[in-house]
């Protein structure tokens, strides 16, 4: 498949040309799973914050400090990794994407500063602070899915795909809820456990709306996508897929109802099914998308910038990102399970 693919280029698939976009955009699709899995949690924690009661928003934001200053890693890593590789795929993108991008510069500026702030201000002010990061939560979750819905029509004007893009910013928020409540159900238990059970039976529903309605849009809006999933090859892993995420989303949904009707002890098996039909979804959509960043428009070797450059960036991935995974390994090992308080320390007389 790569040297037929490099053969319709013209190009050998040794050729540093063909082969370095190839490799820098699996690593720009893995720190997108990255961003999305890892601030994935952080940001849905702040959306279901603006309905927690008064009294446990402080505990929720609480639980999210050891990992703040790398869940912002992400997002630079991403926008910067695309800039610098696929140059020539901002003029088709940043001009349709003012909207949604502008959203997401607000939300992600109101979450950091709101965070920090909120440790910094008096008892009497924090509230605002709190109430702060959750509207910037929701308005990241709200512009991821707004762009997914804008990019999956390619650009398409008119007032229904508007309508779709404004639902899939609805769904995105219930995805990200749902996230982020499977995390603090898995993290905290008493009545944060079972609010957190509330808040993600309300947002699973929703989040199924999202992966078929956006799964169906690109599919029929495209004819490329709808041959590619189309072809009796396929079949077989069209079917593997549409049966794991609705396994999944029924399992959630009755892994929630025994949480409710009979004990907490599988916890953590929300979250593990929720992280299952994410990667799915994001696996569906590399795969419907490759080898285009634009749909039937800019291919990843379109926007590629030079040679030259390419070498250079992919010098830095390859020092850089060793070291970014140490870093994050350090942080990352210990979201998973219960929290534990801090132990005193030993004091000597």
């Amino acid at each position: 498949m790569i040297d037929s693919l490099a053969a319709l280029l013209g190009l050998g698939a040794q050729d540093p040309a063909f082969w370095i976009p190839l490799a820098l955009i699996v690593v720009f699709f893995a720190v997108v799973v990255a961003g999305v899995l890892l601030d994935g949690f952080d940001i849905g924690v702040g959306c279901v914050s603006l309905v927690a009661p008064a009294a446990l928003r402080p505990r929720m934001l609480s639980l999210l400090g050891p990992w703040r200053d790398a869940n912002e890693f992400w997002v630079f890593l991403g926008i910067g990794l695309f800039a610098v590789a696929f140059p020539y795929a901002w003029p088709q993108t940043l001009g349709r994407l003012y909207l949604p991008l502008s959203l997401l510069a607000l939300g992600t500026m109101l979450r950091s500063v709101c965070f920090e702030w909120r440790l910094r201000s008096p008892a009497e002010h924090q509230g605002r602070w709190q109430f702060g990061f959750g509207a910037g939560a929701v308005l990241v979750a709200f512009s991821h899915g707004y762009i997914l819905a804008r990019v999956a029509v390619a650009y398409q004007p008119g007032g229904g795909y508007t309508g779709f893009a404004v639902l899939m910013g609805g769904c995105a928020v219930a995805v990200y809820s749902l996230l982020g409540a499977a995390w603090l159900m898995m993290r905290e238990a008493g009545e944060l456990r079972v609010r957190a059970v509330g808040w993600a039976r309300r947002t699973l529903r929703w989040g199924a709306v999202g992966v078929v309605g956006v799964s169906v849009v690109l599919d029929f809006s495209n004819a490329g996508v709808f041959l590619k999933w189309g072809d009796g090859a396929h079949w077989l892993a069209v079917g593997l897929v549409w049966g794991a995420l609705l396994t999944c989303f029924v399992l959630t949904e009755m892994t929630l109802q025994r949480m409710i009707s009979h004990s907490y002890r599988a916890s953590a098996l929300p979250y593990a099914l929720v992280l299952v039909i994410v990667l799915t979804v994001l696996g569906g959509l590399a795969y419907s998308f490759f080898p285009y960043l634009v749909l039937d428009e800019v291919t990843l070797w379109d926007a590629a910038a030079p040679v030259a450059t390419l070498r250079l960036a992919l010098s830095a991935v390859v020092i850089a990102l060793p070291v970014a995974l140490i870093f994050n390994l350090r942080v990352y090992w210990r979201m998973l399970g219960r929290s534990r308080p801090p132990s005193p320390p030993d004091f000597k007389p």
